[in-house]
């Protein structure tokens, strides 16, 4: 079980990368919305959603056990907040290739500068949740900043 809890709180290991690993967490983000997303939100938007919110609750409860394995908070190997926050920014938004660099840009831009609440949230809020939460807090601010651009172009 704790091999499984690191592989996927890492994002496949994507977290052991050397140089910013959430950047290397966002990258497997945006592998997973060009292979299976996608699609999925385009033909069942609603139950891509219930998905979503089910795996969101488990990558909870994963980071909150890698943060024990680690003995960190949100360690840095911790990726698994970005791998779904890159999915939560272009759920609904365009998804050819200009679209995903804008949305990894706005997605880590905004991760690293965490407007309001998610700053506080990082801060606040204890274990796994705090993890993901934050990350989701940036996610919606980046897809509203994707959808406002989409519709102004």
């Amino acid at each position: 079980m704790r091999q499984l809890i690191i592989f996927f709180a890492t994002g496949a290991y994507s977290g052991y990368s050397p140089i910013a690993p959430g950047t290397a967490g966002s990258v497997v983000g945006l592998v997973l919305i060009i292979a299976f997303c996608a699609s999925a939100w385009t033909q069942t938007p609603i139950a891509f959603l219930i998905v979503f919110a089910v795996v969101f609750a488990i990558s909870c409860w994963i980071s909150g056990r890698a943060e024990e394995i680690f003995q960190e908070r949100d360690a840095s190997r911790i990726v698994i907040d970005e791998v779904l926050g890159m999915i939560a920014t272009m759920y609904l938004n365009p998804v050819g290739w200009p679209w995903l660099v804008a949305g990894f840009i706005l997605f880590r831009i905004a991760d690293i500068v965490k407007p309001f609440p998610a700053a506080w949230i990082d801060r606040n809020v204890p274990g796994g949740a705090a993890v993901m939460l934050d990350d989701l807090a940036v996610a919606i601010y980046s897809n509203i900043a994707l959808r406002i651009v989409a519709h102004l172009i």
